[in-house]
């Protein structure tokens, strides 16, 4: 135990009984000791509370419904909640509708372990249809691909830092993993890659990314959104000229 690192998982859900069951399964049942599993259930309508109740490893957090009824916000805020209740030196996010690999934990924590200095890193990705991620350089490609929310795992004071650069209240349509994306990238000059694929990635139809259609309205309204964070951090870093 003393050699490992503690992580906490962090769950936002709404109404995702249709996943939760195998979600929390490959939660609960990680190939490593030293972690807790935190979930946030925004006001949920359906069978989820019933669910969670049966996984005691959970810790779970009720909530009334978020002001931003906007989806991302309702996200935000609530891996939020979940980070003030937790207490891992490593955070691991997991959609609800997301599944983790049995050894995701442990490599994560020997990937932070054996690089001291890295406070962020996404890792590959199983989809239930084709999607294609890779290792890029984001500060030379003008529009990359995001990596699900379920890949990113940070140290706990990168996501102290992030809250407070988060504009949780605000760019109602772009989600979190957009902005901590945008945020290590072009705050800290940090994008790590780990190559073992260790997130099953399911696409919810009703999901927030699904609402989104290429070159739709709202498609253009979220980029648009995207660069205006990114010109925001941008600000915030020359400003300030602490990366630490």
């Amino acid at each position: 135990m003393k050699n490992k690192l503690s992580i906490s998982i962090l769950i936002s859900n709404f109404n995702k009984e249709k996943f939760l069951v195998n979600c929390l399964k490959s939660a609960c049942s990680q190939d490593y000791r030293n972690y807790e599993v935190i979930l946030v259930d925004d006001n949920s309508t359906d069978n989820s509370i019933e669910i969670i109740r049966k996984f005691k490893k959970v810790k779970l957090i009720r909530v009334k419904k978020f002001k931003n009824v906007n989806p991302p916000l309702r996200q935000i805020n609530s891996l939020i909640n979940c980070f003030e209740k937790s207490k891992g030196k490593i955070i691991c996010f997991l959609d609800a509708d997301d599944i983790f690999d049995k050894k995701k934990l442990k490599m994560i924590s020997s990937y932070f372990k054996k690089y001291e200095n890295k406070k962020f890193v996404v890792n590959n990705v199983h989809h239930n249809k084709i999607l294609r991620l890779k290792r890029i350089n984001y500060r030379e490609n003008k529009w990359p691909s995001i990596f699900p929310t379920s890949c990113i795992s940070v140290r706990r004071e990168f996501f102290k830092k992030f809250i407070d650069f988060s504009l949780k209240d605000r760019l109602h349509n772009l989600e979190i993993d957009a902005r901590m994306i945008i945020f290590s990238s072009f705050y800290y000059d940090e994008f790590n890659y780990i190559e073992n694929r260790l997130t099953n990635y399911i696409l919810d139809e009703k999901g927030i990314s699904s609402k989104y259609k290429i070159l739709s309205p709202k498609w253009w309204l979220k980029r648009n959104e995207a660069y205006y964070y990114l010109k925001f951090i941008l600000k915030k870093r020359i400003s300030s000229g602490d990366r630490c």
